[in-house]
């Protein structure tokens, strides 16, 4: 059994309650909000008119409103976002982040827990916080959304002890899910090509919702050519920005560097070659294939 926790500093909760804030939600994001429920926590993001990416986050049902846990250095972006958006809707946004701290359970570890249902977005309580087995990846375990002041208290009861947060960006990683630095990837791609369908984040059968008309058109039409993919630096660095090339042809862009890199890439290109050792100006890398993406190459 695994004891791991990682508390998710880098992670902010907003919380939006009110008369309207379901039909809200739904008329902003991919997600369909109607699947959101005590027992059912969602994926989802929030995109530009024309379909690009501005914002992910996990929704998750919270007393007559909705937690939304996203990444600490978009939370004032989304939380202005989201007041732009509000008009004359009754609802209430909150930002809790000095209140509420995201702490994030192995997988095993949910499984032995008495209430744990192996669903992806599966909620239930403990000690009436919610804990929700990640709906991108039950491998990424379980989050617990806690009030900051009970955090330690309940982590020892559960026995749990405290790692290090870069373990679990690494994880997270080498699953082929951005830990971080997502404000590299806004405007940059449509949402649809950061493999939202694949990891539970976007529904096509909703109504409308900002950006879905580029989003259907390209599954519609079956014109997905460029994904989003993990990359694994063999040697020296890479830098954002730069091409990935092969046989001189330019088969994708690096958008975000560091520890935990990815690219966008044409993976439909001949010249996209699975496996293959691809150069930089300054390292050399791969580019990764996630075993929950079931490419046709």
């Amino acid at each position: 059994m695994k004891k791991s926790v990682f508390i998710l500093e880098d992670r902010s909760i907003l919380y939006i309650n009110g008369k309207d804030c379901k039909d809200f939600l739904q008329n902003l994001i991919s997600n369909d909000i109607n699947k959101v429920t005590d027992q059912i926590s969602c994926f989802a993001s929030l995109l530009s008119p024309q379909g690009k990416f501005l914002f992910e986050f996990i929704i998750v049902k919270h007393k007559s409103g909705y937690f939304i846990d996203c990444e600490k250095s978009q939370s004032k972006e989304i939380f202005k976002q989201l007041n732009l958006y509000k008009i004359r809707s009754k609802i209430e946004i909150l930002n809790l982040s000095n209140e509420f701290v995201v702490a994030c359970l192995e997988y095993e570890k949910y499984l032995s827990m008495k209430n744990a249902k192996d669903i992806r977005g599966y909620t239930f309580r403990y000690r009436e916080d919610p804990i929700i087995l990640d709906p991108r990846n039950e491998k990424l375990g379980a989050r617990l959304i806690i009030n900051l002041e009970k955090l330690y208290l309940s982590l020892k009861k559960l026995d749990l002890k405290n790692d290090k947060i870069e373990n679990y960006y690494s994880k997270s990683h080498k699953l082929g899910i951005v830990p971080k630095d997502l404000n590299k990837l806004q405007n940059k791609l449509f949402g649809i090509e950061c493999n939202y369908e694949e990891l539970n984040g976007i529904d096509f059968k909703k109504g409308c919702y900002i950006g879905q008309e580029n989003t259907a058109r390209i599954k519609l039409k079956n014109k997905l050519s460029k994904r989003l993919l993990p990359i694994e630096v063999i040697d020296g660095s890479i830098s954002e920005g730069d091409k990935v090339i092969n046989n001189n042809v330019e088969i994708g862009k690096i958008l975000i560097n560091g520890k935990y890199p990815f690219a966008l890439i044409k993976f439909l290109d001949k010249n996209f070659v699975k496996d293959h050792i691809y150069k930089s100006k300054n390292g050399l890398f791969k580019i990764l294939i996630p075993n929950w993406l079931h490419l046709s190459l």
